[in-house]
């Protein structure tokens, strides 16, 4: 971050002063108290079930310099706000103003109901080599939301040249929050599908929550859309008359087009066609849903400046780098694991079942783990139904049905024809272990995917560690 005073700090947040005005706050920005390093902000924000002001002391200790708080702590140096969230918000939106007056700073941002992360990453990988590591940021993981968003923009410094940020939703008015803290010069709108269904209501809300990304731009900023997804072409309605417009996609309408996809062990190839020229793509990442992440990320980069020889090349040589998303471990066995248990909904698991069945092919034996999709609402019951119906239309060898919440796919499976007992429910995470360890044998290929919430992460990392 660059470096504040505590006077600063609270002038950025319209916050009530109870330190030295000139205290300075010279490290990084933390919610997390095991993070503090000497001349820290640490942000005491009270969650479900941590309330970060009883950490505010040890805080101070470990070396923070300031505290940003709801209420004053004895003791502590604080700047005491109304909320720590909405604070925080407020002092990523003035650091980055003060940072675009000082220098040159591009912002680039992704949302969509699926492949944010992996575009992220992505994105990553095809600008680092244009500005160099110390000029670019770009989170680890999914910090996506009202408190991940702002930590990641005042990881900023003055050195830093391009930003690249995820924006999730959960709800109407999210992604227009975080374009406010943080208005893109590019913003990439991925796909419109069902994940947090339950806390939308309709899909149409979505969509429309998804937009706000179109509106959040930049005057004279880029817009890029996945034409492929009828929903977010239609957003190109919503930018205003100085932003630009620029497009994906696998149709002859695309700006930017894969053309020629072709799939071996579930790797994609295709040709990266746009108006300039084309050239050849190979990507290192499982799955032929990441061609519409990998079409994302090259149009805004194409748009910031780099080469569509370059892109095509970066593309190729990237991989993937946040946990639980699609990676592949062909452990010593034989067995290869295919770890998709970062986060699930039904688009993400439609694409990852198909995944499967074309890495296993007709040689191997496909078995797939699945858990609870979250936050589905009232449709949750048909839509694991659903996938339950397309394992076994997939030809899915074994299925493994994790938890209570996830029922519904056993149930689906097996009512879609005579599918015996490839179909098998299990209470826990313990007893989905003992079924693997008693039944995988070389060749298998094995999926594991659910929502983050269901556990069956942990899952998944025992079967990568069981070959360590």
């Amino acid at each position: 971050m660059i470096e504040l005073t505590a006077a600063e700090v609270a002038a950025a947040t319209s916050g009530t002063l109870r330190a030295d005005a000139g205290t300075p706050v010279t490290g990084p920005v933390v919610v997390d108290s095991r993070l503090v390093s000497p001349g820290a902000l640490f942000v005491a924000v009270a969650g479900d079930r941590v309330d970060g002001h009883d950490f505010a002391a040890a805080a101070v200790e470990a070396g923070a310099a300031l505290v940003l708080a709801t209420r004053p702590v004895d003791g502590v140096p604080c700047v005491v706000v109304e909320d720590a969230q909405v604070a925080l918000g407020e002092l990523g939106r003035v650091v980055l103003e003060r940072l675009r007056a000082a220098g040159e700073v591009r912002v680039v941002a992704v949302t969509g109901s699926v492949g944010k992360t992996t575009t992220k990453d992505l994105l990553g990988q095809l600008l680092e080599p244009e500005v160099g590591p110390e000029a670019i940021v770009v989170p680890a993981g999914s910090f996506n939301n009202e408190i991940g968003l702002p930590l990641t923009v005042l990881r900023a410094t003055p050195a830093t040249r391009v930003l690249v940020l995820e924006m999730g939703a959960d709800g109407p008015g999210n992604i227009a929050e975080l374009t406010r803290v943080a208005p893109p010069d590019v913003g990439i709108v991925l796909a419109v599908g069902t994940a947090h269904l339950g806390r939308f209501g309709d899909v149409e809300t979505i969509a429309r929550t998804k937009g706000e990304m179109v509106e959040g731009v930049r005057p004279g900023g880029t817009v890029v859309l996945n034409v492929d997804d009828s929903r977010v072409a239609t957003m190109a309605d919503r930018a205003g008359p100085s932003t630009d417009v620029v497009t994906f996609g696998t149709i002859p309408a695309a700006g930017v087009r894969a053309r020629e996809v072709t799939v071996d062990g579930g790797r994609a190839r295709f040709a990266l066609a746009t108006a300039e020229g084309s050239a050849q793509v190979a990507l290192r990442l499982v799955g032929a849903h990441h061609v519409t992440n990998a079409l994302a990320a090259a149009a805004a980069a194409l748009e910031l400046g780099v080469t569509l020889e370059a892109v095509a090349s970066r593309l190729s040589a990237a991989t993937p780098l946040s946990p639980h998303r699609m990676a592949v471990t062909e452990r010593a066995d034989g067995v290869t694991i295919v770890d998709d248990s970062y986060n699930a909904n039904p688009d993400s698991m439609r694409a990852a079942l198909r995944t499967l069945a074309v890495m296993a092919g007709r040689t191997r034996r496909s078995v797939a783990v699945v858990g609870e999709m979250r936050e589905l609402g009232d449709v949750a019951r048909v839509e694991h139904d659903a996938i339950g119906r397309l394992a076994v239309r997939l030809n899915v060898k074994r299925l493994v049905v994790v938890g209570e919440g996830a029922y519904h796919v056993h149930e689906g499976a097996q009512q879609e024809g005579s599918w015996g007992e490839e179909s098998v429910f299990v209470p826990d995470l313990e007893a989905a272990r003992e079924v693997l360890a008693a039944e995988l044998t070389e060749g298998d290929v094995v999926l594991v995917k659910a929502s983050q919430g269901s556990g069956l992460w942990r899952l998944a990392d025992q079967l990568v560690e069981a070959d360590a």
